[in-house]
């Protein structure tokens, strides 16, 4: 199906950003040689806000530079071998331009690509139905070439063509399906399903970046618990991530419900240190490659809540720590609700006034004020001065 009757592009925010018009006109919209295209569209038509714009276009990339130059936009060659130029337009707002591409080789991780003027060949390179869809910058007519309006209004995600072709083209799609599903979906399409089941060692040969990046996305979809016991009852994650089992899936359906009833966002980070065993946060941080800070905070997710209180656990390991840990543990983090962590009302210098000595006498006694302080649920300033005066005594003693 080409040209598809009746259905145009819905008006949205996005469609007024500055410069973008200008941007449209610079490669020839009014001819009918760009289109915006995915991501954008899908979501538009469902009503979603939309953060990214892409737009396709018969022009190949060096002659997308020329248009952009001339129209005094300002132009990135992000991914020029693979068509992609980067232009900038007003309010400093990115915008992908990708020339019209069809594949020639792939390996499951890459693609050497031909560029190309025909729509349907470069719709028919994408992964599902609903990311294949383009609209004109013009007039809004929505161009749909493999049924993505149908399948858009059922909520289905569903390959493009054969799904065991689409996941031999790139074994991310494996986990992008359930992704997309988790955002998207209601019934799952069963001959993609079964194709993802079928090809799931593939993900042994991607990186642990890129399923990292394609986990943690999940991880916070709507449909997210549901989508995960689907994946592990299927053994989806068994090649790669084989701690992640039907009791992993459990704890991430109950933090999910925790953190719900609590009115606090769904954490990708957090979802994550549910959905492991503890004892492999730190090993499977490692593996994936997070950040520095994201390991960190996997792994002190799991040690509990302590035995201080909400607002002492705050307190030392920051409210989002805290959140963490109590959710976890099964506790409710209401007293953390717009909780700023106070300062200790007092320095070393007081403590060198009543007499102790600087270095580590007066360190100590800082640290035994401030657990007096926390202890007593953070008292004001003239009460940490009669803390600090019976530190010093004693310790003067």
């Amino acid at each position: 199906m080409g040209l598809t009757d009746a259905v145009f592009l819905p008006a949205a925010d996005w469609q007024r950003w500055p410069g973008l018009d200008r941007l449209a006109d610079a490669l020839g919209a009014g001819s009918g040689d760009a289109r915006f295209v995915g991501g954008a569209v899908r979501d538009s038509l469902l009503g979603c806000p939309v953060a990214d714009v892409d737009i396709a276009t018969v022009h190949a990339p060096g002659a997308v530079i020329d248009r952009l130059r001339v129209a005094s936009i300002r132009a990135v060659p992000t991914g020029i071998d693979h068509g992609t130029v980067t232009a900038i337009i007003d309010e400093g707002r990115p915008v992908e331009v990708t020339t019209l591409r069809r594949d020639v080789a792939t390996d499951g991780r890459h693609a050497t690509v031909a560029f190309t003027d025909d729509w349907r060949e470069d719709a028919g390179r994408r992964d599902f139905t609903m990311n294949a869809l383009y609209a004109d910058p013009v007039t809004g007519a929505i161009h749909d070439y493999f049924g993505g309006l149908p399948d858009l209004a059922a909520r289905r995600v569903r390959f493009i063509g054969d799904p065991l072709r689409r996941i031999a083209e790139d074994h991310l799609r494996i986990l992008r399906f359930f992704r997309f599903h988790a955002r998207f979906g209601d019934a799952i399409d069963a001959e993609g399903l079964a194709a993802c089941v079928a090809r799931a060692n593939d993900l042994m040969a991607l990186s642990r970046e890129r399923i990292a990046a394609e986990l943690l996305k999940l991880l916070v979809a709507p449909a997210a618990v549901p989508v995960m016991a689907l994946m592990v009852e299927h053994g989806i994650w068994r090649a790669v991530l084989p701690e992640i089992d039907r009791s992993g899936a459990e704890r991430l359906a109950a933090l999910a419900e925790r953190e719900g009833r609590a009115g606090v966002a769904p954490d990708p980070i957090r979802r994550l240190a549910a959905l492991v065993p503890p004892d492999s946060a730190e090993s499977i941080g490692a593996r994936l490659k997070l950040s520095n800070a994201q390991r960190k905070r996997l792994i002190a997710a799991t040690a509990g809540p302590g035995e201080e209180g909400p607002l002492a656990l705050a307190y030392r390991a920051g409210v989002e720590g805290a959140i963490d840990r109590l959710l976890l543990a099964g506790e409710a983090p209401a007293q953390l609700r717009d909780w700023q962590p106070p300062r200790l009302p007092i320095g070393g210098g007081a403590l060198v006034a009543r007499g102790l000595d600087k270095g580590p006498a007066v360190a100590r006694a800082l640290r035994e004020v401030e657990s007096l302080w926390i202890a007593e649920g953070f008292p004001d300033a003239e009460r940490v001065e009669a803390l600090a005066d019976e530190v010093a005594a004693r310790l003067r003693g």
